[in-house]
């Protein structure tokens, strides 16, 4: 299956707690931080709830 890399780009301070949780199981911890995830359907809505604060790098 296909992979994904995402990017933290803005910090998670003075976030919902739940964007915090997301981040979290998302792996991301600090800025800038880069990780790598199956591009599966739970993913892609991870990713559609912070997309304000990630970016998928290619």
């Amino acid at each position: 299956m296909a992979t994904i890399k995402i990017k933290q780009i803005k910090s998670r301070a003075n976030r919902p707690i739940d964007q915090k949780r997301t981040l979290d199981s998302l792996g991301l911890t600090k800025m800038n931080k880069v990780v790598e995830h199956e591009d599966t359907p739970a993913v892609r809505g991870m990713i559609n709830k912070v997309s304000h604060l990630v970016k998928v790098v290619d």
